[in-house]
């Protein structure tokens, strides 16, 4: 039965508990100890090549940088994968999916215990850019860059 839940998309409206486990870049995927992959909602990063994908908001800031600076936030970097995934320990998020991610990825808003909404603190720290397309109620317009 995880299996099946790890390989799907959680569906849109649905709340669900991520214990991260690994991170890819700044926006996702976070691996979840509970099955799904996350792709944080609402922003853009840079690719962990350095690149921004045509058609989507570039921030300045590194993709090391900002994969480290989510990563940070999710708890302790306890190592790195194989494949170059920093593995992460830390409490479990509440998440919001908002449906498809695209792959096996579900988009959601995740907050820590705190109440700390992670999209937001990645664009208030400059390693992600509101993307607009993604965030069509205004979520994040409150997450200006702060300098």
């Amino acid at each position: 039965m995880i299996l099946a839940f790890a390989l799907s998309v959680v569906a849109a409206g649905q709340t669900f508990t991520c214990t991260p486990t690994r991170v890819w870049d700044s926006d996702g995927p976070i691996w979840c100890a509970e099955g799904p992959r996350v792709r944080l909602s609402g922003i853009a990063a840079r690719e962990m090549d350095g690149t921004c994908r045509q058609n989507q908001p570039c921030p300045s800031a590194s993709a090391e940088a900002a994969r480290d600076r989510l990563a940070r936030l999710l708890g302790t970097i306890v190592g790195r994968s194989r494949e170059g995934h920093l593995l992460v320990r830390g409490p479990s998020l509440s998440c919001l999916s908002a449906g498809s991610g695209g792959g096996s990825r579900t988009a959601a808003w995740c907050t820590t215990r705190q109440g700390v909404d992670l999209s937001c603190v990645m664009v208030r720290s400059g390693t992600a850019l509101r993307w607009a397309r993604y965030d069509p109620q205004g979520r994040l317009r409150q997450c200006a860059h702060r300098g």
